[in-house]
């Protein structure tokens, strides 16, 4: 039986686009009041307007932007019952954002664990969920803690990179729940599967497997949203807090680090360092 979600805020960010935008429609449609997180403006407030929701703007390549967004929902919203962490992507080439963080792990990473920091005390007080997309790609992560960045590893295409912010999305969702023991609040994070989208758009291997399939690569965006609605809409997901789910079941394979509590807990008090002056 489909549950109803009447009475329920939801954010969602990269939702102009992709499984993020066929998620807030949906959730919109089950009766949730959805923030709807975009960096392109008209398609985010498209995607807003047809979710029944309300659009916020904000490009996670500015970590002050992720601060205004914060401030933006606090005053919007009494109380926020499900964050999911969506946005994020891949990029061929090593770039630094002007707060001086390579692209990927700023949008990825960085981006999400400090708007999550900064909403947490909102949804402990509403008892509520954090949600994050992961991937798949977590298990050809290379984690090096001193060098978060990948300053001095191979980019291989953004691949590897790619892969290693997904591990710490994995480990972020995992030591987040450790820290948030008996306050009510859940966290998880899951693999949406391969989702046919503007994902990888600038790759030109994946331009080529789009090509030569017709643009029948992957999931349809509603497929893809499928685990992000199951997580932000049901109330017993059948795993403990901190699960990182391969599409809806828990227990997807991970990282041989992914569950090591150690590495998680060295990358959150890292991470806090790295984020201090947004914090």
């Amino acid at each position: 039986m489909e549950s109803t979600l009447e009475g329920r805020s939801i954010v969602i960010t990269g939702a102009s686009s992709g499984l993020g935008r066929s998620a807030a429609i949906e959730l919109g449609r089950r009766g949730a009041f959805v923030a709807v997180v975009g960096r392109n403006p008209e398609r985010t407030a498209d995607v807003a307007k047809l979710a029944r929701g309300t659009a916020f703007v904000a490009d996670f390549d500015h970590l002050d932007q992720v601060r205004e967004l914060a401030d933006a929902l606090l005053s919007r919203f009494d109380r926020i019952d499900v964050l999911a962490n969506n946005a994020g992507g891949l990029v061929s080439r090593r770039e630094t954002t002007k707060d001086g963080f390579e692209r990927t792990f700023q949008s990825n990473y960085l981006a999400p664990f400090l708007l999550t920091d900064l909403l947490l005390p909102r949804i402990t007080e509403s008892r509520g969920r954090v949600l994050s997309t992961a991937s798949s790609s977590n298990t050809i992560a290379h984690l090096d803690l001193n060098d978060l960045d990948f300053a001095h590893q191979p980019w291989m295409g953004g691949w590897r990179a790619y892969g290693t912010t997904k591990l710490e999305t994995i480990l972020f969702i995992r030591e987040l729940a450790r820290r948030t023991v008996g306050s009510g609040v859940d966290a998880y994070s899951f693999h949406p599967g391969y989702v046919a989208s503007n994902f990888g758009v600038n790759i030109p291997i994946m331009n080529f497997a789009q090509f030569i399939s017709a643009g029948h690569l992957g999931l349809r965006p509603e497929q893809g949203a499928e685990p992000l609605v199951f997580l932000a809409s049901t109330n017993d997901v059948g795993a403990p807090s901190g699960a990182y789910f391969s599409r809806s079941r828990p227990n997807g394979r991970t990282h041989p680090l992914a569950n090591n509590e150690a590495t998680a807990r060295t990358l959150w008090e890292n991470t806090v360092g790295l984020l201090g002056p947004w914090l």
